[in-house]
């Protein structure tokens, strides 16, 4: 939303506050401003001349010599524009002064200087070298200086003074970020409630009226209202004998600060109206309305209308129109049809003022694919008490404006019941909500300075019309903080009560976190949705749960694996220039009719491999007291690498197969780990899920390293497994510590050496006894055909 100051001091008188004090107040009292922007920037020493006198150039045939005045003083100046003559009214800048290119966005200073040796003092100036275009002098010679006449109001402006003024750029321009819950601010007068309320300052909005003339608009014009909820309140007004001419310049200057484009006075009301008010209008002519009847019904199944905009669009049942007798003439709350808009040739309008429903005007727009002005404003949900001032102010400005005859009577259709609204107030909870101790009798006062009544009796707040947002006592907290300053309320810490537990879910999910970051690994957090061909590399991706509304297609189903996620993570730190990472995420996946929370690892750099991950794993694991060294399988499956991955029940992890790599361009490996925590905390129960205390060892422990030749398919956990059925007495601990092909190795073999470490409890193990233990495995291992290397 715009804000245009000039328009602002209409209301609430902003001019001894400075444009910085202004912003921020009103930032911190909650109307967020995203910008502010000075129109006559970078524009400067223009100002509004008249030529007194001119001549043909002596050194050349197309330029000339005008002597102009410029209020106190007559300079010359030196012109190539051949529409220029005696007694023309124009825009001069003088020397020193500056103006801009509307082509490029250029500025150029102006300074004083010789044209075939005569003097020029400064530039008459186009509306192109103003910030202007041709559309706004509509009567002006498409080339060569803008000439002002008549129409343009020279009769009130005074030789020599700021063309800036009389142009209406001596304006400054504020963007606010309205929330969705503040309608009225979509308004030039709610935001002056805002300025007023915040600075206190004194508050002037009339109440619009216009005279009228004789005439009843009911002999000319029916409303019926078909669909009364979707239709609360249904206002027309009529206007006879229309003149249809440009808007004056005070007018247009204020739409084009507000971002809109001037095009007649009868539709320039209608935007005026809408900004001033927030309330959007809509001006039929009349001869377009069939009958003169109008009618607020649902469109008909497949039923088709030209838009304003000349596209055709089909309607369907749901979407509520605007109709006359035989045809909809425009879809209520979004956009008027192509024969219901104003013409040079309009003599009789009919203005509507209405109020629809939010939703249902929120869905035709999307239907029709035309969300305008008009529909942003009705999607909020407006209230129909407020658009009979709407009505009113447009009829008054066509009085104002001449623009022709109103007649003194409206249409009213109101089907809805006016009921004042209340909320309880207790000075007392508010402090306690916002940690404050603010007296009862300034909570009041800010109350009055919103325009919010107080009924001092039954201690209520008595919400006016314009005030959706506000419903419940904690409401007036807000309203009380954000008046009061939220930089004067006291940080305090919250209070807590000392109830709080924590799951044994969460606990342990906390304990994984710390395992990890001891580990070296960064947390990430990741949208659940990922794109169908995100999720299709990941095991279990068929069959995923779709949305039935998502932002786009990579956003469009649910993921049944985080493998995708923690990738994507990993392309960007890659593309950020990240040379390694060691990633995580604790996050929820989505299958048919069930959902789980996993753990997703992701690692890559040159420090990285296979077993720096395993490493990881058997890290997680062992602190859930978990022993997976014997019990891992490798794992050939997509995403992974066939050959560079394992498994061990509800645990995935290994390399990414290059192909999976190559679709995302990643050149380097990359190493992934995906753990099923529902499982992994079951099975930490299971097997009893306390730690024992073990004393420190009092014998020192026996070594032996062993080499041994199996394989290429022997797993290194079968191995495991062999040795410790091998030796169960004094055999403490067994490390997988290398594995080597090739060398005087079979084709088809390979060597894994482990480090066996042995303990007596009750005294120091001797050689004969390690021996013994080391030739009882060594058998074992020999009858699965496994030998020791030589």
């Amino acid at each position: 939303m715009n804000l245009s100051l000039n328009w602002l001091n209409d209301y609430v008188n902003t001019e001894e506050i400075l444009l910085p004090k202004l912003i921020s107040g009103l930032t911190m009292s909650g109307s967020k401003v995203e910008k502010s922007r000075d129109l006559s920037e970078p524009l400067s020493k223009i100002v509004i001349g008249k030529v007194t006198e001119i001549k043909k150039h002596e050194n050349s045939d197309k330029l000339w010599i005008c002597k102009v005045n410029i209020g106190e003083t007559d300079v010359q100046i030196v012109t190539g524009a051949q529409n220029v003559f005696e007694g023309a009214v124009i825009p001069v800048v003088l020397d020193g002064g500056t103006v801009i290119n509307r082509q490029d966005g250029s500025v150029t200073k102006i300074k004083k200087g010789k044209l075939r040796g005569a003097v020029s003092n400064g530039m008459l100036c186009s509306p192109d070298e103003i910030g202007m275009d041709r559309s706004d002098f509509p009567n002006a010679d498409e080339d060569g200086i803008l000439i002002l006449n008549k129409e343009d109001g020279i009769e009130a402006v005074e030789i020599g003074s700021d063309a800036l003024e009389f142009f209406g750029l001596n304006d400054t321009v504020i963007e606010f970020e309205i929330t969705n819950n503040r309608a009225d601010c979509l308004a030039v007068t709610g935001l002056a409630r805002e300025v007023a309320a915040t600075f206190d300052l004194p508050l002037e909005i009339p109440e619009p009226q216009f005279k009228g003339c004789s005439g009843d608009i009911n002999a000319e014009v029916s409303v019926t209202v078909e669909n009364k909820q979707l239709c609360s309140r249904y206002m027309a007004g009529l206007v006879k004998n229309v003149k249809i001419k440009p808007s004056p310049r005070w007018l247009t200057a204020r739409l084009k600060a507000q971002g809109v484009r001037p095009i007649n006075n009868i539709v320039d009301i209608t935007n005026y109206v809408m900004l001033e008010y927030g309330y959007p209008l809509h001006a039929f002519d009349k001869r377009y309305v069939g009958g003169g009847g109008i009618t607020v019904r649902n469109a008909k199944q497949d039923e088709e209308i030209t838009l304003l905009d000349g596209n055709t669009v089909s309607l369907d049942s749901d979407i509520l129109v605007i109709a006359d007798k035989n045809k909809p003439v425009a879809v209520a709350g979004v956009m008027g049809g192509e024969y219901s808009g104003v013409s040079e040739d309009t003599d009789t309008v009919v203005f509507e003022a209405a109020c629809f429903d939010g939703v249902s005007v929120r869905r035709a727009a999307k239907k029709i694919g035309r969300r305008t002005e008009s529909s942003s404003r009705f999607e909020k949900s407006l209230n129909p008490a407020n658009v009979k001032t709407a009505l009113l102010r447009a009829l008054q400005l066509v009085e104002e404006l001449g623009c022709g005859e109103v007649c003194i009577s409206v249409i009213d259709c109101a089907n809805y019941i006016e009921t004042e609204k209340r909320v309880p107030h207790d000075y007392k909870a508010v402090n306690s909500f916002l940690g404050t101790d603010i007296p009862e009798n300034e909570q009041i006062n800010i109350f009055k300075r919103l325009e919010l009544g107080y009924d001092d009796n039954n201690k209520q707040v008595i919400v006016p019309s314009f005030r959706a947002d506000i419903n419940l006592p904690c409401d007036l907290a807000e309203e009380v903080a954000r008046i009061y300053g939220y930089d004067k309320i006291e940080s305090t810490l919250p209070r807590l009560g000392n109830n709080a537990n924590v799951s044994v879910f969460e606990s342990y999910t906390q304990k994984l976190v710390s395992v990890l970051t001891a580990q070296g690994c960064c947390e990430c957090i990741t949208y659940s949705f990922v794109s169908p061909k995100m999720n299709a590399i990941a095991p279990n991706s068929d069959n995923p749960v779709a949305l039935k509304n998502p932002f786009g297609e990579e956003t469009s189903v649910m993921r049944t694996s985080m493998i995708a996620s923690v990738l994507k993570v990993v392309v960007n730190n890659i593309n950020a220039g990240n040379s390694e990472a060691r990633l995580f995420e604790i996050g929820r996946v989505y299958g048919q009719g069930k959902e789980s929370d996993v753990l997703c690892i992701g690692l890559y750099g040159k420090d990285e491999s296979f077993f720096t991950l395993k490493g990881i794993v058997q890290e997680i694991a062992g602190c859930f007291k978990i022993d997976i060294s014997t019990s891992v399988k490798r794992y050939t499956e997509m995403p992974f690498h066939p050959g560079r991955a394992a498994h061990f029940d509800y645990i995935k992890f290994g390399e990414l197969s290059p192909i999976v790599l190559r679709d995302y361009g990643i050149s380097e490996r990359v190493y992934i780990a995906e753990i099923v925590l529902e499982e992994l905390f079951n099975h930490h129960c299971r097997s009893g899920g306390k730690t024992i205390y073990t004393p420190i060892p009092r014998f020192p422990a026996a070594v032996r390293d062993l080499s041994l030749v199996c394989d290429d398919e022997t797993e290194s956990g079968a191995i495991v497994s062999i040795v410790k059925g091998g030796c169960r007495r004094f055999l403490e601990s067994v490390e997988f510590f290398d594995v080597f092909k090739g060398g005087n190795l079979e084709d088809g073999k390979k060597s894994l050496s482990y480090k066996l470490t042995f303990r007596k409890p009750d005294g120091t193990l001797t050689d004969e006894e390690v021996d013994t233990a080391v030739k009882q495995i060594l058998g074992k291992l020999e009858e699965n055909n496994i030998k020791l290397r030589r």
